[in-house]
């Protein structure tokens, strides 16, 4: 019994130890192993179309150059779009303040407030001095902005992103020369198994929600709802928040169209159209697609969610779910780590025993 005590404390120490020091490193690390993440979901979202490629034949190298080529067009053409959008944003953004200051001053009167109840209301969320300075309209701007910035160290990605693809089709021949026996037979197999229930996934999680920002997109534009490529931009963005993210933006896109429309059932009408899409969308297609390897706890998600928001940011924020989620994939492919990614999961009767 003597030894068992001071060999716990060692572990205990060694855990907290490698805790703290995996928490240094992920923080002090940020500015590579956030565009290594981000590089690693865009690699598995293009990486179908690596492998169709060099199915035909197409050399390794041209096959990546034209995966590049492809996102290299595709980031260009998002990032000018999104970045005239804020320019109009900007613009227009005083309107809406006005407005909103118009309605907040029209509720204060109906409500019969004297004068020092007024001024408590007025001083409690500083509403006032925050629309007329302009702090509101920075605020969002900003958040836009630190979206668009996700991308930032593109040239990083891009080297992460040529990297990794070039390694994806390397890794099997290497693992049946490196371990010739069952052993490297069955590692093989569990890498194959990890490889494409993430790339699976990332691939189908980025496609789904893509489908969705760009039909929300539309529904906006037909009824003429003013920045609906930047609401389309955030939903598709926020969609890997969990809840927290799509619920955000539906309020902002409710808050703005109401005042733009100056009416509430319009609104409401588009508002209720957007949650029966995004419903449609999580708790049917997506369950019946990924099945399992979506289900994550919900207290898991909430503190994955504050854990790499802290970390890395609304950045970490975006990032947390696919982390989990791979993550869990991972864990469910080993016998010693299965019961870990079991504890992640919500859905008891769809673990696969």
């Amino acid at each position: 019994m003597s030894g068992t005590n001071p060999n716990k404390f060692l572990k205990v120490t060694a855990a907290l130890f490698l805790t703290g020091f995996s928490f240094f490193v992920l923080k002090e690390l940020q500015s590579i192993l956030v565009p290594l993440f981000i590089a690693i979901i865009i690699s598995f979202v293009f990486l179908p179309m690596y492998t169709f490629l060099v199915n035909k034949k197409i050399p390794g190298v041209a096959a990546v150059a034209l995966v590049v080529l492809t996102i290299f067009l595709i980031s260009n053409i998002a990032s000018l779009l999104i970045y005239t959008s804020i320019g109009t944003f900007s613009d227009q953004f005083p309107v809406y303040e006005k407005k909103f200051l118009a309605v907040y001053e029209s509720v204060a009167d109906k409500l019969n407030l004297n004068e020092s109840e007024s001024a408590e209301v007025s001083k409690f969320p500083d509403l006032k001095e925050l629309l007329l300075e302009g702090k509101f309209t920075s605020a969002i701007t900003g958040l836009f902005t630190g979206i668009t910035g996700l991308l930032g160290n593109y040239i990083l990605i891009v080297f992460y992103v040529i990297f990794l693809l070039s390694e994806s089709k390397s890794i099997k021949k290497r693992l049946q020369i490196a371990f010739p026996d069952n052993d490297g037979e069955s590692m093989k197999e569990t890498i194959s198994d990890i490889f494409g229930g993430v790339r699976n996934y990332i691939s189908g999680k980025t496609l789904l929600s893509f489908i969705q920002a760009v039909l929300i997109g539309l529904i906006l534009w037909i009824c003429g709802v003013d920045f609906y490529f930047i609401w389309a931009s955030m939903f598709f963005l926020s969609d890997f928040i969990p809840n927290i993210g799509s619920l955000i933006v539906s309020v902002l896109v409710g808050i703005f169209m109401a005042l733009q429309f100056e009416s509430i059932l319009k609104p409401a009408v588009i508002l209720g159209v957007l949650i029966v899409i995004q419903n449609l969308k999580g708790n049917i297609l997506e369950p019946r697609i990924f099945g399992s390897r979506l289900d994550l706890s919900p207290l898991l998600l909430l503190l994955s969610l504050i854990f790499w928001g802290y970390i890395w940011g609304i950045t970490g924020m975006i990032l947390s779910v696919p982390i989990m989620s791979m993550i869990k994939i991972i864990l469910m492919n080993f016998p010693q780590t299965k019961p870990i990614a079991i504890l992640m999961s919500y859905k008891v009767n769809t673990i696969k025993k």
